[in-house]
Formats: C-alpha cells, structure tokens, sequence
C-alpha cells in the first residue's frame, strides 16, 4: 500500500510523482487557493487593552468570519484584537507602556510566586489570560494532524516542510530533506531593500551527517570514478541545482553564473532539459548523496589519558574508571559486525608529568617512559605507543589493574588539564592519524594564568566574554583541528568555583566534556558507565571541512556553531563532528536574484571515516525567490528561525556583551513583525490588534525563552561553569531538540486507579505553571534535564504503583531510580524515561520534584510561559510589548 504523498505551497503548485511511482492522494489534500497579499485570512484573538479587561479574564473576541485554511487545519494569519479604541488610548491606560522607546521597551524584572502549582494563574501586568494566547503544544498538533504518517516531497521550490517534532517520511526529489538543511524562510526576498525592511535574517541550518528516519532512504554513496564532474570554475558539485544547455555538452552553474563543458566520458543526451540517465545518477537527481574516494587515509585511533596525581588517587575513583575503561575494549574487541580489533590504542597517565606506556606485544611487560619537561614536549619513542587492541588488549588491562595501586608522593602536584591534550597531539602528529582523546580528570581543577574573571560575565559594559576561552587553549584547540583530534573530557572532581573550565578544548574540538559529582553511588555509575559507552562507540567524521556554495547573487555573511571561525566564512574546519551536530549560516544579497532561478545552496562535507575511508558528502537545496514580502513570511519557520537565532546569539556572546544581544534580539523581532503588519494587512484591522504570520505563531515564546534562558540572561542561582557548559551544549543542537530545549516537554501521566491508557509522547501540555494540577503526574523533558513532578494530591493508589509508597511525605526529592514494580503505570513510565534517554546527546539523571519543595526552583527554569526566577518576563507580557513597540514603528 503506497503512503500519500501530500505537499503544501502557497505559491507552489503540488510537487508529481516520479515515474513509475503511484502516489494515492490524502483525502486531507488542500484544494487549490491563492492567498490575496492584501487580505489575509483572520482568527480574532484575545483584547490586550487592559481598560477592556479585568485582572485576569480576557475573553475571546468572536469570530467574523470563517478562516481560509491550509488543508482545513490552519490560517494564514493570526489577528489578536487588543484594543477597540485609539492606540494611543490604550497606550495611556498604561503609564509603562506609554513612556516606552520605539527601539526596545525594558522588560520588567519579575519574581515567580513561591509554588508553581499555585492556584492563581501566572497572570500578565495588563490583564491577559496567558492560556488565550498562541500555544506551541497547539501548534505542533496542527502540524502532526496534516502531516503525521504522510510523505513530505522535497524537490525543487517545495513549500515549508514539517515540523522537526512531527513525524513523516521525507522524500528526496530534487532537494536535500528538512532532516540535512532547515532553512529560516522558503522564499527568499528577490532584492536587498526587501530583505533589509523585513528583518527576516536568509539563514540555514545544516545537519550534515543526520540519520534518516526509519522506512526512508539512507544517503546513497556513488564511486568517485562514477559521479559526473561538478562545476570546473568554482568547485561545485554536481545537483539538480545545475542546468543543462546544448543537448547535454554543458551546464549552467548558479554559484559562479559560468557554463562548464560535460568531459566526453560522462556526456549523456538530455530530453526536455533532463538527462536520460537522471534515475540512475544520484547526483543529478538526488539533493544529498556521498561521494566515495579512491584514497585512503590512517584509520583514527584511541588514546587514554588518566590521572593519577595524589589529589585523583584520595578521590577512590581510579578503579571504578580503570573497571569501566577494560569492559568498554573487551567489548570493542569482540564487536559483530565491525573489525574493531584494528582499532589503535595508546595510553597515557599523567599528574604533573606525561606517563606514556610501550604496549608492544613484543616485550616481556609494558614500559613507562615519563616526560618531565612538559614546556618543551618531544615523544621519547614512536614505536609501541599506538598498537592494535586485538594485540594489546591484554597489556593495557594489566596496566590499568596496576594504575589503582600506584602510590604517588605525598608533595606530588597534578598539571594542568590541557597536559595531556598536548601529549595526544603530538601522538596523533607523529602517527598522522586522527581520532579520540579521552581524558579522565580527578583532581581539583587549576587556574589558568590568563583565565578571566567571572565577574565579567555579568558584565554588559565590556565587550570580552567569560565564554571567551584562554587563548592556550584556543592554540592548542587549533592544533588538535589541524589533527582530527577529537577530546573527550570526563571530570569526576566537586570544585567549581575558583577552578578554569576544563571544556573550552573539548567543545571546539567536536568532543564534550561530562562532569560527575562522585561515582561512589549506583546512579552515578551507571551514568558514567553509559556516557563511556556512547563516547567510545560514536562513529564520527574526523579532519572535516565543510564548504558551502550560494548563488552568485548572495554572499555568506556569518557562520555559528561550535568551532573556530576562520577569516572565510564559506569553509569550516572541524576536528571531528557526529550525527547530532548543526551548524547556521547567514546570507546577504550581492545583487537581485533572478525570480525564475531562484536561490542555490550547497554544502559540502569532506571527511574521512573512522576506517580510514575519504569521502564527500553533498546537501544541495533550491529555494524559490519573490518580490512580495508576504511570500517571505508565509514560507518562515518558527522553530527554523529559534534555532538560527539560538546559533547566532550563542556564538556572538563569545564578544558582544549579553545585553547587547538580548536587545538586538528583541529589536529584530520588533522589526519584523511591524514590516509585516506594514506590508501584508488589510486596513481593515483596528490598530490594536498583533498580527502574526501563520508559522511564525509559536516564535514570540520561543525568543522569549531565548532572551531569559541561563546563557544570556545570567541569574545568581547557576555557576559560570553551569552556564558554558550550557552554550556549548546547545549551541550545536539540531532543530527537534532546540526546539525541545527552548519548550520543554511537559507529559502528564495517567493518576486513575485502572492506569490503563498511558499518554503518548505527543500528548503534552503548555509550559506554564497553570498546566500542572496538584492531583497529577508530570514527566518534564528537555534534551539537559528529565525531571518528574509530583503533585500533592496524588492518589496514593497511584504512589504505590510507581514509588513503592502511598505516603507523599515520605517521597524525597533529587535524583532518583525509579524501584522496578511489575504493574502497567511503573512498566509504562519506565519505558518512556528509557524512549526519552535515548534522543538526548548525554545520560540523564530522573529527577523527582514534589510540589512546594524547594528543588522546584529547577523546575521553574522549565516553566518558559512564566515569570522566570532569574528576572526574565513571561510569555504574556513580552507578547504585549512586542505588539507594542511594533505598532508604534507603524505609527
């Protein structure tokens, strides 16, 4: 049974099937409709004039008339009607917002109520019902409603795809699927005047190694030998993107406006434009494919680094770490299915001093060579420090059997963190190989001498960042990027305050850094046993160069992520990178694009394998170009544009002040909703009501939660080294899970005595304090933190089912292993922490929160519709000044 094959444009007709191929059209297929520029579709939301309004109840306007929906699911445009009088009456109503700057009104810092669940509503200072307002839970439903089970086509000039969370199977025809490119707008402004009055920034996401869903195609790999030549001018490769002339004998290139003659070997005549061989060519057909080349390079190796300094051996960790370290080779040695035996192993321990082992099989027992002079590093010997885990296994089991027993002198110092990561390189350089470092630090961390102070960062008036590391470790970061060394830190020491961040390196080197606070407990050991497990197991792309192509019109203006940006902003160099890691991209306009042509976009991922295997992976889009704005709109994106956002703002921070960013944020979203307003509303609309483009519903909440997350709104209640490890982590999220980060999941769980319908992961509620009953069961996911939220009023029926107790006070909140309990509730809940584990990029600990305790303040962070505790405004009220400040740059 073929699945539907449903697409959506407002400008595009329906995307037809390839030959052969007999696509049963969806009984929920939109009817032909052209939207009206000058009269969008309305819903009538809630009066946001405080006169009109009581303290808490804002009632729903009625509805004038029958919203054009896309596929019966959705309008075009939101209306909320927030006055019946003038504007400047409603302005005057409001002494705060009537002595507003046009250029961004300060947000008031606000406190939340002591418990989250408490009975009044998380209330706006001008009277709205924040539940009346536009719900990223309703939106993602909408979504899934059209799409769910469906087939997304992306070709050529296709429509706004799917949501990240919503799922379908994406179709590659022509473009690269929402899975490898994400794009902030699908019609992009024909001119630069355009473009610079929307305030809509022509950005990308790109996910190069992404992993497409199950039922869908896997990136074909084609031989180099095989593929047709891309463009001989700028380098291009070749895609649908690329146009033929002549019969065939040669193309048109979009990025550099040349045409390249077609070498004879690969010349095929073309029918209508299109090649005869189009079915059998990946690369003329297909938006992504990989290129196999005939080179090969050193497979990458594995290199441990341990220490073993006095400070490491007090802590009692060395021999849980070595136990973990000897069952992670013996199961990398007997691996099915792989040939990991040829893996290489080195191993090093270190305190002050580099310990290196020879672990040749050749010798009686393996020898120690110790480095002391650490300024001026030389390797003592190459031989035997890199060896195949199928011949050393053995030796470096014994040698971590022995590490525990070490007995260092008592005056006995450890080094710097950055010790053994000089070490590695020069490892890696003398082998020319790339690979893994992993570190295992115990001891208390060190100062650096050119660490910079915390206090800068909560500073707005110097332009230096705490983010900013040491500019040691940024050398020594680019070496291992020059290497394809990719750092792996684990941290098991308590010392935060006073300590250098150990996680600069890790991070710009495509690696991570977990920290632990004692693996003396069973939790903690089993998390430090899975995030090992996935470390070592992570198949990664090492030395990657990622090159990106644009049409000759646009330029690349800015690139974010997590790497060192170099002076050409078209390559990015990465040590190495994995499946999960995303990178934004900015364009400007050169010149007006070509309406007919449209606007390309290549990236072009070189890497090698962990086998040693060169290859070049290609994402290719075609977006269409417009001279209406209200094009540009309707093709946007929320959760797209969060995460472009979210990329920009983060890497900024490593140099622009955290409050310069927060109102630059503010400013752009201000712009761009009144150019819309400006541009694309009837006069029909009174002046007090906000209108939002249809996708971009869900974006107020989502910037909000931007402006105040930890990272760029710094309270007193997190630690610096909390919030860097925050930026680094998010900074390189996909789409799904920034968007996850931003609008965390809150599920409820079933309370009733039979327990016999257990939620879906779909069905959740909206992030606000209101949503949580005080007889419920709330399971809160976010990609950094689970937490599970009872209520006071839990049936204790319920209690025992899941805790073992039907007592609410006798339930401690913190981190928690939920008991084992052969029942559906526990069996149920259980698999669905399992189900959510598993996306996240790291081990997550449950965290169990009982309602008026005081580890609730962890959950009022999750609370993004609510004031938030560390002083940033809730949804309501930053909605309401949004309006504002936009309409006042209409008037």
């Amino acid at each position: 049974m073929d699945v539907p094959a449903v697409n959506t444009s407002f400008t595009h007709s329906q995307p037809q099937s390839w030959a052969g191929q007999n696509h049963i059209t969806s009984a929920m297929s939109p009817t032909s409709w052209k939207p009206n520029a000058n009269c969008p579709p309305t819903y009538h939301y809630p009066y946001m004039n405080p006169k009109h309004q009581s303290s808490t109840e804002v009632s729903l306007a009625p509805m004038t008339h029958k919203p054009v929906t896309r596929s019966g699911a959705q309008p075009q445009s939101l209306y909320w009607d927030t006055s019946q009088q003038s504007y400047q009456d409603a302005c005057k109503s409001v002494p705060e917002i009537s002595n507003m700057k046009t250029q961004g009104m300060p947000l008031g810092s606000c406190s939340l109520p002591t418990s989250p669940t408490s009975n009044s509503k998380s209330e706006s200072r001008y009277g709205l019902d924040p539940q009346l307002l536009p719900s990223v839970v309703q939106v993602i439903k909408e979504d899934r409603v059209q799409w769910e089970g469906k087939v997304f086509v992306s070709k050529s000039k296709s429509s706004v795809p799917p949501l990240s969370s919503t799922r379908c199977t994406l179709e590659d025809r022509g473009n690269a699927t929402p899975h490898f490119i994400r794009c902030t707008t699908y019609s992009f402004p024909v001119d630069v005047q355009s473009a610079q009055k929307s305030h809509l920034p022509l950005g990308a996401t790109v996910h190069p190694l992404a992993v497409p869903e199950r039922g869908e195609r896997s990136v074909p790999v084609c031989e180099a030998g095989d593929c047709v030549k891309g463009c001989g001018h700028c380098g291009a490769f070749m895609s649908p993107a690329l146009s033929w002339q002549d019969c065939g004998q040669r193309f048109y290139c979009p990025f550099c406006d040349k045409l390249s003659e077609v070498p004879w070997q690969s010349y095929q005549p073309t029918n209508q434009g299109r090649r005869v061989d189009l079915e059998r060519k990946p690369e003329l057909s297909l938006g992504s494919y990989e290129i196999l080349e005939k080179r090969m390079s050193n497979a990458a190796v594995l290199v441990l680094a341990i220490d073993v300094s006095a400070s490491a051996m007090r802590t009692g960790h060395l021999e849980h770490i070595c136990q973990q370290i000897c069952s992670r080779l013996q199961i990398l040695q007997g691996t099915e299915g792989a040939d990991q035996s040829d893996l290489r192993v080195g191993l090093m321990t270190y305190d002050s001093r580099i310990h290196l082992y020879n672990l040749s099989p050749t010798l009686s027992r393996p020898h120690m060579m110790i480095i002391t002079d650490c300024e001026e590093m030389e390797l003592p010997v190459m031989e035997g420090l890199l060896v195949p885990l199928k011949d050393c296994r053995h030796i470096v089991e014994r040698v971590l059997q022995e590490i525990a027993f070490f007995k260092p002198k008592s005056d006995e110092r450890c080094g710097s963190q950055d010790l053994p990561v000089s070490a590695a390189v020069k490892i890696f350089q003398a082998s020319e190989s790339p690979g893994k470092l992993l570190i295992f630090h115990s001891s208390p961390l060190t100062e650096r001498t050119d660490e910079k102070s915390s206090s800068v960062f909560f500073s707005s008036s110097k332009l230096k960042s705490i983010f900013q590391g040491p500019d040691s470790s940024t050398s020594l970061a680019k070496e291992c990027v020059n290497q394809g060394c990719c750092v792996h830190t684990f941290v098991f020491s308590h010392q935060e305050v006073g300590g250098a961040w150990p996680g600069h390196i890790p991070f710009l080197t495509g690696g991570g850094l977990i920290c632990y606070n004692s693996l003396q407990s069973e939790m903690e050991q089993e998390r430090f046993q899975a995030d090992l497990s996935r470390c070592v197991n992570m198949q990664m792309a090492f030395k990657a160069q990622l090159k990106v192509f644009v049409s000759k019109e646009m330029r690349i203006s800015g690139c974010y992520g997590a790497f060192i940006a170099g002076p050409d902003s078209s390559r990015v160099a990465m040590a190495a990178l994995d499946w999960r890691t995303t990178m934004a991209f900015e364009f400007t306009h050169n010149k007006s694009l070509d309406e007919a042509r449209g606007v390309a976009i290549q990236f072009v991922l070189s890497y090698s394998t962990s086998s040693g295997e060169s290859r070049k992976r290609i994402h290719t889009v075609t977006l269409p170009c417009s001279h209406q704005l209200l094009d540009t709109f309707r093709s946007s994106q929320a959760e797209s544009l969060l995460t472009f956002y979210c990329k920009k703002m983060y890497s900024l921070a490593l140099e622009t002040p955290l409050q310069s960013l927060r109102e630059e944020l503010q400013t752009e979203v201000t712009e761009m909703l009144a150019c819309f307003r400006r541009h694309n509303c009837t006069t029909s609309a009174s002046p007090g009501q906000l209108v939002l483009p249809q996708f971009l519903k869900a974006l107020p909440v989502y910037i909000n939660s931007l402006r105040k997350s930890e990272v760029l709104l710094p309270g007193l209640r997190g630690s610096v080294q909390q919030r860097l490890q925050l930026r680094c982590l998010i900074v390189s999220m996909d789409t799904m899970n920034t968007a996850s980060q931003f609008y965390p999941h809150i599920q409820p769980l079933p309370v009733s005595g039979s327990n016999t319908n257990m939620p879906s992961v779909e069905e959740t509620v909206r992030c606000t304090a209101s949503s949580l009953d005080q007889g419920g069961l709330y399971l809160i996911y976010c990609p950094l933190a689970l937490l599970l939220w009872v209520g006071s009023r839990v049936p204790p029926q319920t209690l025992l089912q899941l805790f073992n107790t039907n007592s609410f006070s006798s339930l401690t909140s913190g981190k928690i292993k939920l008991p084992v309990l052969e029942n559906f509730l526990s069996i149920s809940t259980r698999d669905l922490i399992c189900s959510l584990q598993s996306q996240a990029a790291v081990t997550l600990q449950l965290k169990m929160v009982k309602e008026g305790d005081s580890c609730e303040e962890s959950l009022q962070h999750l609370l993004v519709e609510d004031k938030s505790p560390n002083g940033g405004a809730s949804y309501a009220d930053f909605l309401f000044h949004l309006h504002v400040n936009s309409f006042r740059l209409i008037v």
